[in-house]
Parts: structure tokens; C-alpha cells; sequence
């Protein structure tokens, strides 16, 4: 497939600050790219530099093959969406709509047909002379979406766009622009700090930290293969528990610490006395009858939110455990888990990185 956007070896400095680290990343012509990780971790930096707000410092970046690094931001050809929407207040809609059309000489009536199509495509016919303040949240970032829209660019790039919004519009909101995204045969680069986002919207995620690509690639390969601790953590909902494990003497299980060290079968032979990180998903922990499970975990807090039940145990390392089964648990009950040898995750306690 084509290579729609290219950045190899990509570094950018502030003073003495290093903000983008040594960045390689190929984006495929069509492709929905979620940029995700914790506040200043770069990813918005990185984003900017592909719109042209920011320099690079070293490094080439490429967009439909040709370089971009002294290129101004008006002509890269591409359309960005911002969280405030930046919508100009004193036009209607319709006139939001076409003023990238407008300031680049194309005839009035081509503009409102432009206007009328897109409008048409996005929900917004019945707007179009409406003021930013008369609309919605939700309506002004659909405006935005659509000002995008109409200059057919070859990419979006989304910086954090549902931020502004309640719950059940950012739902709704993501799935509109997922539509849209393959409506269009897209190119979309996404921002976000919620990895939910980027699970439910990207093909290919990149995970950043402190200004590095931890790790990039489909959205549940970073789920069931986390390169590292960081990325294990970050990707999941709720978070992956880690607990310090020892490797057994017969290198087929580990010997894990929670309050009271308890033994769980590997599917794989390691080095016996390792000191390694063991990460449980609280999904893949399953309640089993007493006497039965690989833990016997005392209850401290729990939380139901309908569909699942997250109880969060009193141990000295906290462990979380997720139950759909509607099982009456309460504080200071003592419950039975279990969990597959294949779902557990082992990280070297000193690095961090996937054993």
C-alpha cells in the first residue's frame, strides 16, 4: 500500500528540553493512526509537527512521498481538528464551512454546493445558518470535522476532539468519525489520552512515554503482546495488576507476592530464581469454587457498574479482579481466583521489558 506519511529518525528540541526521540513511523494511505499516551508524553508535538506548527529539529518527514520539513503549514495539505473546535463565531456554519474554499478563489456557488454535500454527509443540512453559539457541543465538532472535510486533504489530524464532551456524546462522536474515517478512504492521525479511544477507533496504534514510541502496532496485538510494563499498564481497562513473582526452582512456575506468596503454573520454562514482574489482566481472573483457585484474596473494596463488578482486594499489593457472574461479594469476604497459565504476563523486574 501507499505510504500516505513517513517520519524517520524525527527529533524536536525545545532549548535543552527533548521532546520527540529518534521517531520512525509509516502510515499507510487509508490508514486510522491513534496517537496515545499520558500527558506530555509527545504526542501532540508530534502530532504539530505533522501539520507544519511545529519544526522538526533533525530527521525527514514525508507526506504522499514528497518532504515536508521546510514546507509552510498551508501547503501540506492537510486539515486539522482541534478540541476547542475553533470555530470563527461570527460566521454561520455554512461560512465556516466554506472559507478554506473561499480565500482559495473558488466561485461562490461551487462553495455552497461543497458546503451542502458535506453538510448533507455529516448531519448538518439543518444548520447551515446557524451561529457556533446556537449549536451544541456535539454539533460545533461535527462543524469542525466537516471543515475539514470539505477541502479533501491528504490526512486529518485529530488533537484530542471529544475532550469537551460528556460520556455518551464522545460514544457517539467516536463512532461518527470512525464512519467517516472509512466513508472517506481516509488518512487520520488521532490524538488521545484515552486508550478506550484509541482501542475502539485506530488499525494501528502507537503507544509514547516521555517523548519515545513505546510500542506500535493493532490494537489487541498491544493487548494480548505488550512490548514492555508501561505498555501493559496503559493498555486495558481497568489497568493490568503486577505483582513481584520469583521464578520457581523448576523454572515452570512463579512463586507471586500478594500479602502471602501463592504459586502460578507457567506455559513456558524460564531461568529458576529470576526476579520478574507478573501482570494479571482483571479480566482473565476468574472465581472459582474454595479451595480450587491459585488465590485466596481478601476483599477490600467493591465497585458495580452493572454489566461487571470490579473488587479490589485488602492485600499488601492491590489486585483487581473483574466478575460479570453477579456473585454476592462484599468487603472483608474472602474469595477463590484462578487464571490461565497464557494470560499471565511476565516483565523483568529491573527493565520492565516482556519476558
Amino acid at each position: 500500500m501507499t505510504k500516505q506519511i513517513e517520519l524517520s529518525g524525527v527529533n524536536k528540541y525545545y532549548g535543552a528540553y527533548h521532546a520527540l526521540k529518534n521517531i520512525n513511523l509509516s502510515i499507510e494511505k487509508g490508514t486510522f493512526v491513534a496517537l496515545v499516551g499520558p500527558s506530555g508524553c509527545g504526542k501532540s508535538t508530534l502530532l504539530r509537527s505533522l501539520a507544519g506548527l511545529e519544526s522538526i529539529s533533525t530527521g525527514d518527514l514525508k507526506i504522499a512521498g514528497e518532504l515536508m520539513n521546510k514546507v509552510p503549514p498551508r501547503k501540506r495539505d492537510i486539515a486539522m481538528v482541534f478540541q476547542s473546535y475553533a470555530l470563527y463565531p461570527h460566521m454561520t456554519v455554512e461560512q465556516n464551512l466554506t472559507y478554506s474554499l473561499r480565500i482559495r478563489g473558488v466561485a461562490k456557488a461551487e462553495a455552497k454546493k461543497a458546503a451542502e454535500e458535506v453538510a448533507a454527509t455529516t448531519g448538518l443540512s439543518h444548520l447551515l445558518g446557524r451561529y457556533p453559539r446556537e449549536l451544541s457541543g456535539g454539533q460545533r465538532q461535527r462543524v469542525a470535522m466537516s471543515r475539514a472535510i470539505i477541502r479533501h486533504p491528504k490526512a486529518f489530524l485529530f488533537d484530542e476532539p471529544l475532550s469537551n464532551l460528556d460520556a455518551a456524546l464522545r460514544v457517539h462522536m467516536r463512532k461518527e468519525i470512525r464512519t467517516l474515517h472509512d466513508r472517506l478512504h481516509a488518512t487520520s492521525v488521532y490524538v488521545t489520552h484515552d486508550q478506550i479511544e484509541a482501542m475502539t477507533m485506530a488499525d494501528h496504534v502507537v503507544v509514547m512515554k516521555d517523548g519515545v514510541i513505546e510500542q506500535q502496532g493493532a490494537p489487541l496485538e498491544l493487548y494480548d503482546r505488550p512490548a514492555n510494563k508501561f505498555v501493559a499498564g496503559f493498555i486495558g481497562s481497568p489497568a493490568m495488576n503486577f505483582v513481584p513473582a520469583t521464578v520457581g526452582e523448576d523454572g515452570r512456575s512463579l512463586a507471586v507476592d500478594i500479602g502471602e506468596k501463592q504459586t502460578i503454573a507457567l506455559d513456558r520454562q524460564l531461568q529458576p530464581g529470576r526476579k520478574v514482574t507478573a501482570g494479571l489482566r482483571p479480566e482473565h481472573l476468574h472465581f472459582v469454587e474454595p479451595g480450587q483457585g491459585v488465590f485466596r484474596l481478601p476483599v477490600g473494596i467493591v465497585e458495580t457498574t452493572g454489566s461487571a463488578t470490579y473488587i479490589t482486594t485488602s492485600t499488601a499489593t492491590e489486585v483487581t479482579v473483574v466478575d460479570t457472574t453477579r456473585r454476592p461479594v462484599g468487603a472483608g469476604d474472602v474469595i477463590d481466583v484462578s487464571i490461565r497459565p497464557a494470560d499471565v504476563h511476565i516483565f523483568d523486574a529491573e527493565t520492565g521489558l516482556r519476558v
